[in-house]
């Protein structure tokens, strides 16, 4: 029942049935009524947010390989929306940055597998500060009707800025990327990674907008009716396409992996660095020999990963006769993962170097995205003063300019540097320049057993049906693989075995929708998420102003 407040006394408010009352001259019991506000959940108890926060952040995290519990990828979203729901900014940003941090830790905990432990808890809490961001802007769009879509916009927003900035941008752990196959797969054929993320999202958000709900079931159905619909097409769509990829009449071609193996794991994988090129052509000549008895296809071109000559061949005699020697062997081109000394003598160049058989050395793509803090060191003077393990990074790799495309046997071929894969614009910009098949050449010697080699490997079957190309993962280590245009695996290697694989690779020359758009879907993503922000800001600006209290 409302309580009145007699006269002199301040405003009550009757929790149960939300009937406010103030101070006036009217009689003793007197009560005055404002309509009542709609109902929502009660308030959680004090730190349980945080709490369910952290939960959703841990949830999420084992959406991604190698657990690959998929449908866990919408639990964190879900719990953060419930959470911040019609809090202050401040608070949005503390849940925030708790759901990154039960993410980011254990997820990017290989990181820390040959070094110490600051450097991945630096990482992981760098990382968790956008969502700290976005957090904070979750609580000023709750506010809003139709609050789910915003906050699936600023989900997006907040990781086409984490991708992007600083030092170039990190956009490891995107929710995309825990999708390689399954319901949302198919929305990367329409707007790549930042689409797939969206549509993780915004079911997280629908669902968290269906448990605050009064009239859950009517919020159930409506949800689960919006986001039914674009994914059954979606779905159909890539099955039609997939269908049309492996018609009759495509161009194929045969390509060899080589996985040579390391002597060893860990930081100091290539301390034997003839040792590792040798496995290499070793694995090669076993190649050759078995093409001549019979036993495997004949190649028309062979991928080394990265890293497979840490010895330059292009100064190196030695160097250069041992490739010699495999590609005669094998009598086809050798796409050879390289370090070249230079330009100039305290820098060097991590490569992509086509090797014929009858000419050597010849087309070259330099990585365009060297991986700050492990390949470069931004800020050299001053980081190495505060500690020493910089010094692991002698001298610093330089960054190409051009996009990665070899013309060799009839084929051309997207080529990408390890941790490029997860930039959109590097590989949109070999499908862009023509490529009919994209190339990941990768080393994970230095990350074990860990689970990284497996969050790449997932970036690259998302690749394949973002751009409808096959794509070739060529590792030192493994895994390496083919993976059609559908995003399946055709075939895989294990970790830390030499091995050879042999695949007929179709062609893929037609463009997916996304391949037409680009980051079109994501800019319009993010121009509605802060559109909604700046326009709930200036709501609730007004608001205060209007009744301060």
């Amino acid at each position: 029942m409302g309580v009145a407040a007699m006269p002199g006394t301040p405003a009550a408010v009757d929790p149960d049935n939300d009937v406010r009352t103030e101070a006036t001259n009217r009689p003793p019991g007197a009560v005055r009524t404002f309509p009542p506000r709609s109902q929502s959940p009660p308030r959680m108890p004090r730190g349980a947010p945080s709490v369910l926060v952290a939960l959703g952040g841990l949830a999420t995290a084992l959406a991604f390989p190698p657990y690959d519990l998929r449908l866990l990828a919408v639990i964190g979203p879900a719990a953060l929306a419930v959470a911040v729901h019609g809090r202050p900014a401040r608070s949005g940003a503390w849940l925030g940055l708790v759901s990154g941090l039960a993410f980011f830790v254990p997820h990017l905990a290989w990181a820390a597998e040959y070094l110490p432990a600051w450097p991945w808890l630096l990482l992981a809490l760098w990382q968790a500060a956008y969502l700290a961001l976005m957090g904070a802007g979750w609580a000023v769009v709750s506010r809003l009707p139709g609050w789910p879509l915003w906050m699936a916009a600023l989900w997006v927003a907040a990781e086409a800025l984490r991708g992007r900035w600083f030092v170039g941008g990190f956009p490891w752990g995107r929710l995309g990327f825990s999708q390689p196959d399954g319901p949302f797969t198919a929305l990367a054929a329409f707007g790549g990674v930042p689409l797939v993320s969206f549509g993780v999202a915004l079911t997280g958000t629908v669902l968290a907008a269906a448990i605050r709900s009064t009239d859950r079931g009517q919020a159930v159905r409506r949800g689960v009716l919006t986001l039914a619909l674009p994914l059954i097409a979606a779905s159909g769509w890539l099955t039609l396409g997939e269908r049309s990829l492996s018609g009759e009449g495509q161009a194929r071609t045969t390509i060899a992996i080589v996985q040579g193996d390391v002597p060893q794991a860990g930081l100091d994988f290539n301390s034997r660095r003839r040792a590792v090129l040798d496995n290499h052509v070793e694995a090669t000549l076993d190649l050759a020999a078995d093409v001549t008895a019979g036993r495997r296809s004949a190649p028309d071109l062979v991928i080394w990963p990265e890293n497979s000559s840490d010895i330059d061949p292009l100064t190196n005699s030695d160097a250069a006769a041992a490739i010699d020697r495999a590609a005669s062997a094998i009598g086809v081109p050798i796409l050879v993962g390289a370090v070249l000394n230079g330009p100039g003598p305290d820098s060097v160049s991590n490569v992509g170097l086509l090797w014929d058989p009858d000419t050597g050395p010849g087309q070259v793509y330099t990585k365009r995205h060297p991986v700050p803090f492990a390949e470069y060191i931004p800020a050299r003077a001053l980081l190495e003063r505060v500690t020493d393990l910089f010094d692991l990074v002698g001298r610093d790799f330089v960054s190409g300019s051009e996009v990665g495309i070899f013309d060799a046997a009839g084929v051309r071929l997207g080529d990408l540097i390890c941790f490029e894969i997860a930039y959109d614009d590097l590989t949109a910009d070999v499908v862009d320049a023509g490529a009919g098949v994209i190339v990941v050449q990768t080393n994970n010697a230095t990350f074990g057993f860990s689970d990284e080699t497996y969050q790449q490997l997932a970036m690259s079957r998302l690749r394949a049906v973002e751009h409808g190309r096959p794509v070739v993962v060529a590792s030192t280590v493994g895994i390496s693989a083919f993976i059609a245009p559908d995003g399946s695996l055709v075939e895989s290697t294990e970790l830390f075995t030499q091995q050879t694989l042999v695949a007929e690779v179709g062609l893929r020359q037609a463009d997916t929708v996304a391949n037409r758009v680009r980051e079109g879907p994501e800019w319009v993503l993010v121009g509605v998420g802060l559109l909604a922000w700046a326009y709930a800001a200036v709501q609730h600006r007004r608001t205060r102003k209007s009744d301060p209290s």
